[in-house]
């Protein structure tokens, strides 16, 4: 492909934050790197304020993935987003890819797009434009953010709407989430039941991610109460840090009385720790409130385990019902129901569309839809 930029700078979270959004920015970082494009990151050196954050901690204990990061910009020091634009205009890259994911980065973000030098293109990585919880100042803040960037790429066609009102005119590509291939290969269950100390007679049924109010936790606990006696060897595994108030899940749990079958590992999970989760189970339940895309269903992907997932969001855009997992209310009988259905149906049965759909979802493609847009005049 002729005309490839020469030098990217990604802007964005990355090691030694945690979470998917490092994992993701570092494995984008590699796959450039990979098509011969120079490449570094710059990440923070405040993201959010303690005050903000609702996990116990902010950065990793693992190394990182990819070795050019720079620790640069802070979310809230306005004179660190002068620093950073002048470090970049230094750098003279040719492209520059900016996540956006919440409103509150808003102002730090689009204050450093302003600053560049007029001859670096720069393309938006489109996480979220609406966030899931609302909070006042998210338009002011979107609406600051979009103004000066004419070309994106959305991970949903949720996500492309919620641009366009926002925004008239610029280019945006659709480009899903692409597969977490960075968490390791798929292992045996019985390897990785024993890894997390589960029983190996019982099947595992896995609520993973950080738990917030709109991913559905609940429903996730009262549909367990409800397949629980039908299905009394098929457990329910969360996985994941409270990001918010756990004596309410708990107590729920309590009251329906399964709160001793569930399996709570509720600590941050490391990345070397995904595989084991991933590879111990039959199927992933994401019953989310409210969605955009998931990077939990592109780890479901990489290990080939199917997904129940409700009908919101650019969900139903990732999961073909039936066939890759099923499409739910939002409504614990009708989850209940589909997990049933999925263990009658057999999990053998969807082998063949999980691989063939993880075909699909390729960094590959993601690396081509950059340098598409980079390529436009």
């Amino acid at each position: 492909m002729d005309n490839l930029p020469k030098k990217v700078i990604i802007l964005g979270t990355a090691w030694p934050f945690r979470g998917g959004l490092a994992a993701y920015n570092e494995r984008l970082a590699n796959e450039l790197e990979d098509k011969g494009i120079s490449t570094e990151i710059i990440t923070f050196t405040t993201q959010y304020p303690n005050i903000l954050f609702p996990g116990k901690t902010q950065f990793s204990e693992e190394p990182s993935t990819f070795s050019s990061i720079k620790r640069k910009l802070s979310s809230i020091n306005p004179i660190s987003w002068w620093t950073t634009a002048k470090y970049i205009n230094r750098q003279q890259p040719d492209l520059v890819i900016t996540r956006y994911w919440i409103p509150f980065m808003g102002p730090c973000l689009g204050s450093v797009v302003r600053l560049l030098n007029k001859k670096i293109k720069v393309i938006c990585l489109l996480d979220n434009v609406v966030p899931h919880e609302k909070r006042i100042g998210d338009v002011a803040f979107t609406k600051y953010f979009v103004k000066p960037i004419q070309k994106y790429i959305a991970m949903s066609r949720t996500v492309m709407d919620d641009l366009y009102s926002f925004k008239n005119g610029g280019s945006c590509i659709l480009n899903p989430h692409p597969v977490f291939d960075n968490f390791g290969e798929k292992l045996s269950q019985e390897v990785a039941k024993r890894e997390l100390d589960l029983n190996l007679e019982d099947d595992y049924i896995l609520f993973f991610g950080f738990i917030r109010k709109y991913k559905g936790l609940d429903l996730a606990i009262r549909a367990f109460a409800e397949w629980k006696d039908n299905l009394p060897n098929k457990k329910l595994i969360i996985a994941g840090e409270f990001y918010g108030d756990a004596d309410f899940y708990y107590s729920l749990a309590e009251e329906l009385g399964v709160k001793k079958d569930i399996i709570w590992h509720t600590d941050f999970i490391p990345d070397s720790k995904v595989k084991y989760y991933f590879s111990a189970c039959d199927v992933v339940l994401q019953p989310y409130y409210s969605a955009t895309q998931s990077g939990v269903t592109q780890i479901a992907y990489q290990f080939e385990v199917p997904m129940i997932v409700t009908k919101v969001g650019g969900l139903p855009e990732l999961v073909q019902h039936g066939e890759t997992g099923y499409l739910v209310e939002q409504d614990p009988n009708d989850i209940a129901k589909h997990v049933v259905e999925f263990y009658e149906k057999g999990k053998a049965s969807f082998k063949a569309d999980m691989k063939q759909a993880k075909e699909q979802f390729s960094w590959k493609t993601l690396v081509n839809n950059f340098i598409k847009l980079y390529q436009e005049s």
